[in-house]
């Protein structure tokens, strides 16, 4: 499969028929990202919890294609409220999908979306996601500090390929993103949510020397690698 790190925590997946998943589509405003969101044509779209840089264009890209939105129940059931198509599971469940399936998995962050007059609407918990793709396992922490739990995803068999977050500030830093790493067992790790923002500056370069060799990647906003 094909992985595509578009800047902040927007991954795109085309997985070996060509499905194209397309996680947490901050496009509109996010200063890092390649995409326009009138090119973007996902056959999914997972959203990992509901503050403005995750959301981001969810509903402008699924109302435009079609495509199903996954998330936790009560994110899906405000997409759902839109005329949008969505799947609302909680921890711990899964749905199978004709890629492969996803699961829910804990985050320890908050979650809610500003509404008319900038009010806040609390849409459930954050959380992350454990994907079964191609016979390979993926995990994207979304936003999260460091827990233990994290030791538990697939079962503490390991992951191919994990998404962590290490901008510090509103998520876990470096130093625990390192301990994350070695918690999941991932075999790859391809870091996010940094640089978008003054206060997630990081140097991704120091982050990706502190893990085992070989086990960082540093992917290009915009270009594709392989697992």
């Amino acid at each position: 499969m094909k992985i595509i790190w578009h800047g902040h925590a927007v991954i795109e997946i085309i997985t070996e028929n060509k499905t194209d998943i397309l996680i947490d589509p901050f496009i509109t405003d996010n200063p890092s990202t390649d995409l326009k969101v009138e090119e973007c044509r996902p056959d999914y779209i997972l959203v990992t919890h509901a503050h403005f840089d995750h959301v981001g264009d969810t509903a402008e890209i699924a109302k435009r294609t079609g495509a199903p939105i996954i998330a936790v129940t009560d994110l899906a059931g405000y997409f759902e409220e839109k005329g949008l198509k969505a799947y609302g599971i909680n921890f711990g469940g899964s749905l199978k999908t004709d890629f492969g399936s996803v699961k829910l998995v804990p985050a320890w962050h908050t979650a809610a979306l500003p509404q008319s007059g900038n009010v806040p609407r609390t849409l459930g918990v954050a959380a992350g996601f454990e994907l079964h793709i191609d016979d390979k396992t993926l995990y994207d922490a979304g936003d999260t500090a460091l827990f233990s739990d994290m030791q538990l995803i697939n079962g503490g068999d390991g992951v191919d390929l994990a998404f962590l977050p290490i901008g510090d500030y509103f998520t876990m830093g470096p130093e625990d993103a390192v301990r994350a790493a070695s918690f999941v067992k991932a075999r790859h790790v391809l870091p996010i949510h940094y640089n978008t923002f003054p206060q997630i500056k990081q140097d991704v370069a120091a982050y990706i020397d502190k893990l085992t060799l070989g086990v960082g990647i540093r992917a290009a906003i915009g270009k594709s690698f392989e697992i």
